[in-house]
């Protein structure tokens, strides 16, 4: 385990109220999933809302637009396997399709009837996954909307930095554990807009966040999920094709993973697209720009209420 310290500073950014992250990993609590510890936050009233985080972070993504989210609705959110405080074990066959069991369990051992959904980077892929599984009528519950925050909806057009590439080669595993503050914060810093950087506490969190548990060890492992997105491409796009439920997708277009580009497939192949570009905002909308993200969210979620 790191023993770094995470950060314990309270942040105001932009008139927007930020949760530290030794705050945050207080304010959880932990449950079982075949046999593995996951970390979960839960809060609030109103209606269910599933916050699922990308790769190669956690939850504590979430954390700016957690407390404008609190207002009006029962969050959900965990850290998935082998990420944040959550496991990190060696030996298990990391996928999308894992992932979501891990999802699908959560609701269904609540109990809840209906969720909505608002997902980032890898979640988006969870998303997809859980839709495809609606459609074929093996949900106990209803995905009432979903709201998709830059990720590699469609591969084709999904431009991985050269550290994911790299972590998918025959060296992944030596590069992964080998990484270093310093080369990860080169490659991150890339994915924000030039305006929207986090600040070097955050990239102490978004650190301390990759390498708790020894994480390291495992990124070649859970980047095979590029793989996955290519391979069940048809099932996954097919899901947003035929999705009946209200759904945005909000871009920030500076992102050169998938911003832009993914924005204009969307609007290609999906039915009546609805989608919001932030302009000079990266791969971490809900990071760099929260108000701007919730402004669009709470819009998205008033036009179709009752829906």
């Amino acid at each position: 385990m790191d023993k770094d310290k995470p950060g314990t500073r309270g942040q105001v950014v932009s008139g927007c109220e930020v949760v530290a992250l030794e705050e945050w990993q207080q304010g959880g609590k932990w449950f079982t999933y075949e046999g593995h510890a996951i970390f979960s936050r839960m809060a609030g009233q109103g209606e269910p809302l599933l916050l699922i985080h990308g790769f190669p972070t956690a939850s504590w993504d979430w954390n700016r637009l957690w407390p404008m989210l609190l207002q009006n609705n029962h969050l959900l959110a965990l850290d998935m396997l082998g990420l944040g405080f959550s496991d990190k074990p060696r030996k298990h066959a990391y996928s999308i399709e894992d992932q979501s069991d891990l999802m699908q369990g959560l609701l269904e051992g609540l109990g809840l009837k209906s969720v909505h959904l608002l997902v980032h980077d890898y979640g988006c892929s969870v998303a997809q996954e859980l839709l495809a599984r609606e459609q074929e009528g093996v949900l106990p519950f209803k995905i009432a909307s979903v709201c998709f925050l830059n990720g590699a909806l469609f591969p084709e057009v999904h431009s991985p930095l050269m550290i994911q590439k790299l972590l998918r080669s025959p060296l992944g595993g030596l590069l992964g554990r080998g990484l270093t503050r310093r080369s990860f914060e080169r490659s991150f810093l890339k994915l924000f807009g030039s305006k929207n950087r986090p600040s070097p506490q955050d990239t102490d969190d978004f650190w301390h966040l990759l390498t708790y548990n020894n994480g390291r060890g495992i990124l070649h492992q859970l980047i095979h999920f590029m793989e996955e997105r290519r391979c069940h491409r048809h099932r996954w796009v097919s899901a947003l094709q035929n999705a009946k439920q209200p759904m945005r997708l909000i871009s920030g277009a500076a992102d050169p993973v998938s911003g832009a580009a993914t924005a204009r497939r969307y609007q290609e192949l999906i039915p009546e697209p609805d989608v919001v570009q932030l302009r000079n905002v990266g791969h971490y909308p809900h990071f760099e720009s929260p108000w701007e993200v919730f402004a669009a969210y709470r819009e998205f979620r008033k036009r179709h209420a009752g829906h």
